[in-house]
């Protein structure tokens, strides 16, 4: 189940887990950076393909910033001009997206080696992820201590189980950014797959896609997903927060009339037939399209990742929630413990 995936420059082994079941149904996971690498789904007729995409090699992994597959952190998505207060004392972070701070900083929680445990069962495959985040790390106070398990069960259920408690209040956000094209992960854009997400409100951006502070209804506009539509057919129209992040990279306020697991998006690619559910006891997903990949990342079948190659569904607070006291709090505190449930269903449609 655990095999060498390689070594990193200062000669720390990488090693890579994979989760399968019943059905055929495949997940490979490594340690750096708790990253899905590929998933291997059955379309109608029964044919397996990866629906992940990712790099074929631990260094294009090391080297580049894409995010695939990894668990995303210590906050995921951006703090805006990288500061927060909490309990009146201020926190500088670093300005890795302009004079924003991004997904954890220059080196967040998909560019570390995590510890690794297989957690064998008669009924389905996990395993969990865990590191110690230090106090300070990337400008961050407390010293956090995060699991992240992965579950596949024969039903064609991926589960992320989220854990962390802290020495000291603390922000924190993750989230799990693979990126999905569900007709294969080297098999052109997703602008043919169609989308839907349960949200009535979603989080309008700034010029550096900050959020406003604003929750926006998403009637009448390109971000009324509530109904399946296709992502081509929406995502060029002429609206100006789709010219701002050159198309989704957008926060939506899942609908919801209590706490637990609800639905948060679904998605379908009518060639191949595969569907994707996402639920989620988080209070948002960001829907983004792939807009800045840009033919320069090559992936796992040789072949170049274009704009919209790829699409991520990533279940999570709202960003910049530290600077907008009208937003979930996202302070974890000494003597609580943040738990967190994203489930990834695999499906197919005639």
């Amino acid at each position: 189940m655990s095999e060498l995936f390689g070594y990193l420059p200062d000669g720390r082994p990488v090693n890579i887990f994979t989760l399968n079941n019943r059905s055929g149904t495949e997940v490979r996971l490594i340690t750096f950076g708790a990253a899905i690498i590929s998933c291997r789904t059955r379309d109608r007729n029964s044919r397996l393909a990866d629906v992940a995409l990712g790099f074929a090699d631990l260094a294009s992994y090391v080297d580049h910033l894409a995010y695939f597959g990894a668990v995303v952190g210590r906050y995921a998505n951006r703090i805006s001009n990288a500061r927060f207060s909490i309990d009146g004392r201020s926190y500088t972070l670093a300005a890795n997206d302009g004079p924003h701070h991004l997904h954890g900083g220059c080196r967040g929680f998909d560019k570390h080696v995590w510890n690794a445990d297989v957690l064998p069962h008669e009924e389905h495959r996990a395993v969990t992820f865990f590191r110690v985040s230090p106090d300070m790390e990337e400008g961050y106070p407390g010293n956090l201590n995060v699991h992240v398990r992965y579950t596949l069960t024969n039903d064609d259920d991926l589960i992320v189980d989220y854990t962390a408690s802290t020495d000291a209040p603390t922000p924190i956000n993750l989230t799990q950014h693979t990126y999905f094209n569900l007709a294969g992960e080297a098999r052109g854009d997703i602008l043919d797959h169609r989308v839907a997400i349960n949200a009535a409100r979603y989080l309008p951006v700034t010029e550096t896609l900050v959020p406003t502070g604003d929750l926006d209804a998403v009637a009448g506009t390109p971000f009324d997903l509530r109904e399946e539509v296709c992502i081509g057919d929406v995502i060029d129209q002429p609206h100006e927060q789709l010219r701002r992040a050159t198309g989704y990279d957008h926060n939506f306020v899942i609908t919801r009339d209590g706490d637990g697991l609800v639905p948060a998006a679904r998605v379908f690619e009518p060639t191949s037939g595969r569907t994707l559910e996402v639920f989620t006891t988080e209070p948002g997903v960001q829907f983004y399209s792939g807009n800045f990949l840009d033919g320069t990342l090559r992936g796992k079948a040789a072949r170049v990742y274009s704009q919209r190659a790829g699409l991520c569904l990533e279940t999570q607070h709202f960003p910049d929630s530290p600077n907008h006291p009208q937003f979930p709090c996202t302070i974890l505190r000494p003597g609580t413990e943040l738990t967190s449930r994203t489930v990834f269903r695999f499906g197919i449609r005639p």
